[in-house]
């Protein structure tokens, strides 16, 4: 099968499973009430950052699709919906057409449509040094964004198999470019200890993507009929729990994103109480876009912004950094998952600044 078709494929099928049966464990959260906050709404801030880019609101379209004339149009929409709604956008992977050099315009058309925008590009962590800068240079890109999608390579009968290399790979391709990276996982969720080895190597940006989202072991599994397989549909670390894991080791400097699952205004102020800078949704806008079109798209996503700006008057939290100090409460899996792993459910989601570690 063509890699155009598999593209096309992608988009059939993320919108046709849903997302599935897995939790994000996201429902395991609970805000505290503050009935004396401080904060009035027209004193929210809802402004974070990506390393040192700033960006105006914590929410952004995440990467989707590209690579083919077919999703070039809905690449064109969703530019468009990013736009209207003054959110970032990271377009899907790259790798196709800085290898074989075909249908760059159907990720180009995003900076077309979005001129002042803030676009990620996005590839492979197999990828070369020399494609990872012409990722960046098709958009011009304000971040790159590579991926990790080991389950889904082994579900798809074309997939790589060279994972032992990942870190060496990664390291050249830190190296290669000059605007911000990204280590981003695809729907599988990170782990703390998988982030440190990933600091170690001089990374300070991380997009969890837990499972409880968009499933592509399961988008593979339904394209190819693996019947064997199957059972990675529910592979991953829940949302919640990635997210709970990755700031226990995440400094100040350091930059967490939340992606997977996230559908609405709450779940979005949870992810960024849990220890998150920004978060990305996909499905969920893709869906609206393709179904209501962009004006409607763009309409829900300046409302879960507005339904976030409430949750924080409602908590007290005037910032983000604000809202990652209030008091949660955690039940049912998550509190499981907190006490295996030994966290005192009290403590910060972040640390607070102190000596920086240092790197590489």
């Amino acid at each position: 099968m063509s890699r155009e078709q598999r593209k096309l494929d992608h988009i059939h099928y993320a919108l046709q499973l849903g997302d599935g049966g897995r939790s994000t464990g996201l429902d395991d959260v609970r805000f505290l009430h503050n009935c004396l906050t401080p904060v009035n709404p027209d004193r929210v801030c809802l402004t974070t950052r990506i390393g040192a880019l700033e960006l105006p609101v914590p929410l952004f379209i995440d990467a989707i699709t590209g690579g083919s004339e077919g999703t070039k149009r809905v690449n064109r929409q969703l530019a468009r919906v990013a736009r209207s709604a003054g959110c970032a956008m990271a377009v899907g992977s790259q790798y196709g057409a800085v290898k074989e050099g075909r249908y760059a315009d159907s990720y180009a058309i995003v900076r077309e449509e979005y001129p002042e925008g803030i676009l990620f590009a996005n590839l492979s962590a197999l990828a070369t040094p020399e494609e990872a800068r012409a990722a960046v240079a098709m958009l011009d890109a304000d971040v790159l964004e590579i991926h990790l999608n080991v389950a889904q390579e082994l579900c798809m009968p074309e997939g790589d198999r060279d994972f032992a290399s990942l870190l060496d790979n990664l390291s050249r391709l830190r190296e290669a470019v000059t605007v911000p990276v990204i280590v981003k996982e695809t729907g599988c969720g990170m782990a703390r200890e998988q982030v440190e080895t990933l600091q170690a190597l001089g990374f300070t940006c991380f997009n969890v993507a837990g499972s409880g989202g968009t499933s592509f072991p399961a988008i593979e599994t339904a394209r190819s009929g693996d019947k064997r397989r199957q059972f990675l549909a529910d592979w991953g670390i829940p949302t919640a729990w990635s997210l709970l894991d990755v700031s226990q080791s995440a400094s100040p400097w350091d930059t967490v994103i939340a992606s997977g699952g996230l559908r609405n205004g709450l779940d979005l102020a949870k992810a960024l109480a849990l220890g998150a800078d920004a978060a990305g949704m996909s499905a969920n806008v893709l869906a609206l876009t393709l179904g209501l079109g962009v004006d409607a798209a763009a309409s829900a996503l300046k409302d879960i912004l507005a339904d976030l700006q409430d949750v924080m008057v409602l908590t007290g939290a005037a910032t983000i950094k604000e809202l990652r100090r209030i008091p949660l409460v955690f039940t049912g899996t998550l509190l499981d998952f907190v006490r295996n792993r030994g966290y005192d459910v009290g403590k910060e989601r972040r640390p607070r600044a102190g000596t920086r570690r240092k790197r590489g």
